[in-house]
C-alpha cells in the first residue's frame, strides 16, 4: 500500500485506527483543529471526523483542496445519518463507510478506490530528491566533473540502495519529470543493487555504481528540449543523442578518471555482435564493467516513465534482455535476475 493521510478530530484514537490497517500501510495523522497544512504526498485520504458540523466540514473542505490532489477520499461515518452522507458526498468522497469499521474492509476499499499498491517510502523519496540535487549541481557544462566529486555521489547512491531497497528507489526516481535525471539515477541504483546481488566487495560495488552514475555524462551537452521531448525523436535529433558517448569521453578524459571509467562512458551502447555504437567494437573488446552497465542501462530505459509511454513491467523488460542473445552477455543477464525478482510484480506504475 501507499501513504495514507488520516484527517481526524481524535488524533489518539486515529493512531490506533491507522495501525489496525496493516503493516503495509504507512500513515500520517493530521489533527483537523490544527492550522498547519500537512506536507508530502498522500496516495489516499481517510477522513475520520466525528464532528461533521458545518464549521468542521468547511475546514475539512479547505484542507482537502490543499492536500488531496487526485487521491481517493474515504469518509468514515461514526454517526450514520442522511445528512452525514450528504456532507461526505459534498466533500467529494470516493467512498463512505459506516461504523463499526472493519480494518480489512477499509484496506480492500482503498485498493478498489484507486490507491496504488505501494508507493515509495518517504525515506526513499527524500534520498532520491537529494541524489537529483547532486546530479543537477554536478552534471553541468559550467564546472569540471572530477573523481572526488563523483565519489561523493557514488557513496550516497550505494548507501541509499542499502537503506531503502531497489524497489522503493525505482518508485521514487520514476516520479521525476526530467528524463535524464530519472534515467541516470535508475541506472546507478540498479547497478548498486546488482553489485550487492553479485556479492561484490565494497570497492567493487563502488566501482560499478560510479561507472553507472557517469555513463550518460555526455548528455549534458544535448538540449533539454530533445532529452525531454514528449514523443519520438526525428532522425536529426537521434543523431545528436547518439553523440553522447564520445562527448562524455571527451568531457572526462583529462579529469583524472581511470581508463575503465572512460571505457564505460564511451562504450555502454556497444553490443557483443558489433551492432552498437560509436566504435562498433565486439565481444572480447567489451570489458565486463561495460557489459554490466549496458544491462542496467537497457533495463532502466524499459521500466522508466516517459510522457509518451508507461513504464514496462519488470518481468517483461527482463524478457527483452533475455531475447537479446548475441548482443548482451547472457551469463550476466541471468545474474541480473535476482534484482528483477526483488522489484516484485506490483511495482507502482507512475502516473
Amino acid at each position: 500500500m501507499g501513504e495514507v493521510l488520516l484527517i481526524t478530530d481524535d488524533p489518539t484514537g486515529s493512531v490506533l485506527f491507522g495501525r489496525s490497517l496493516g503493516p503495509d500501510v504507512s500513515f500520517s495523522i493530521h489533527d483537523l483543529s490544527s492550522s498547519l497544512v500537512p506536507t508530502g504526498r498522500a496516495d489516499a485520504v481517510i477522513a475520520d471526523v466525528g464532528d461533521l458540523s458545518p464549521r468542521m466540514v468547511e475546514r475539512m473542505r479547505s484542507l482537502l483542496a490543499q492536500v488531496r490532489r487526485n487521491a481517493p477520499l474515504v469518509v468514515l461515518l461514526r454517526h450514520e445519518s442522511a445528512r452525514a452522507r450528504l456532507q461526505a458526498v459534498a466533500l467529494g468522497a470516493t467512498l463512505t463507510l459506516s461504523a463499526p469499521f472493519d480494518p480489512r474492509l477499509i484496506h480492500a476499499a482503498l485498493v478498489r478506490s484507486g490507491m496504488p499498491s505501494r508507493g515509495p517510502s518517504l525515506k526513499a523519496v527524500r534520498k532520491a530528491e537529494t541524489a537529483r540535487e547532486f546530479y543537477q549541481s554536478v552534471f553541468t557544462p559550467e564546472r569540471p566533473i572530477t573523481p572526488t566529486v563523483i565519489d561523493n555521489g557514488t557513496e550516497f547512491v550505494g548507501q541509499a540502495i542499502q537503506e531503502t531497497g531497489i524497489r522503493d528507489w525505482i518508485a521514487a526516481v520514476r516520479q521525476f519529470d526530467d528524463a535524464t535525471h530519472q534515467h541516470c539515477l535508475l541506472v546507478a541504483g540498479l547497478a548498486a543493487a546488482f553489485a550487492s546481488n553479485l556479492g561484490l566487495g565494497s570497492s567493487e560495488r563502488q566501482r560499478l555504481t560510479r561507472a553507472a552514475l557517469l555513463h550518460d555524462v555526455g548528455k549534458i551537452h544535448i538540449p533539454a528540449s530533445i532529452l525531454n521531448k514528449p514523443g519520438k525523436l526525428d532522425d536529426d535529433e537521434m543523431a545528436l543523442v547518439r553523440l553522447h558517448p564520445e562527448q562524455g569521453y571527451r568531457i572526462l578524459a583529462d579529469q583524472g578518471f581511470e581508463q575503465e571509467m572512460l571505457g564505460v562512458v564511451r562504450s555502454h551502447h556497444e553490443m557483443l555482435d558489433g551492432s552498437g555504437y560509436p566504435d562498433r567494437i565486439r565481444e572480447h573488446q567489451i570489458p565486463d564493467l561495460v557489459r554490466v552497465v549496458t544491462i542496467c542501462d537497457i533495463y532502466a530505459a524499459l521500466i522508466e516513465r516517459r510522457p509518451y509511454k508507461a513504464p514496462m513491467p519488470g518481468e517483461k523488460a527482463f524478457g527483452i534482455l533475455k531475447d537479446m542473445t548475441g548482443r548482451l552477455d547472457q551469463v550476466l543477464v541471468d545474474a541480473f535476475r535476482p534484482v528483477v525478482a526483488s522489484l516484485s510484480t506490483d511495482l507502482p506504475q507512475a502516473a
